[in-house]
């Protein structure tokens, strides 16, 4: 069965392709800022946050493709229950890692599945992440690393790259680190299918 991935991430569908799931890409086009102002202004905690988003993009592209699954995601950094936006700009990518320096921060991964422009399965998993205590200077060579594009897409750091050397320690499904909780995907599906 082939579903619909409603994200542009190229990592999700790497994790898709990677278990055997057969996806098309049709990115939803969401305006995740305006989304984020809305539900923070609304007192939303970044879990729900992230499940408004991933549902969001599962149903705008659903009510566009009925009879098909259409999984959405959406992945957000909490610490001290705040969200943590992604970067818009290489200065702002610093003042997060300094934000996260030698502090436990979660990070959330949603994922929703529609049908027919209605959720049918939602799922979020939340992984702990401790950052080691790391000076500014090692920091900004960290960043020095990454290209721009990719800093501003995915966030401060890439788990799948160079990522992991920025902690103490990682807790958490790898796959629902890089933005999919596989397992729980793989799960619903094989119920779905039954």
């Amino acid at each position: 069965m082939k579903i619909i991935l409603a994200s542009k991430s190229g990592v999700r569908k790497q994790i898709l392709d990677n278990h055997k799931i057969d996806c098309e890409v049709i990115v939803s086009n969401v305006d995740e800022d305006e989304v984020k102002v809305s539900l923070q202004s609304e007192g939303a905690d970044p879990r729900l946050i992230s499940k408004n988003l991933a549902e969001i993009k599962s149903i705008k592209v659903s009510s566009k493709h009925p009879d098909r699954l259409v999984l959405g995601a959406d992945s957000v950094i909490s610490l001290n229950n705040q969200l943590i936006n992604k970067p818009t700009s290489r200065k702002e990518a610093l003042q997060i890692l300094k934000k996260l320096n030698n502090s436990i921060h979660y990070l959330i991964s949603s994922v929703c599945i529609s049908k027919n422009g209605s959720m049918i399965w939602n799922h979020s998993d939340s992984s702990e992440l401790k950052m080691k205590n790391l000076s500014d200077d090692y920091l900004v060579k960290y960043l020095d690393k990454l290209k721009t594009e990719t800093l501003l897409a995915y966030g401060v750091y890439q788990i799948e790259a160079d990522g992991l050397q920025l902690f103490e320690y990682v807790k958490g499904d790898r796959n629902s680190i890089m933005g999919l909780p596989i397992k729980d995907i793989i799960n619903y599906i094989k119920q779905y299918n039954k």
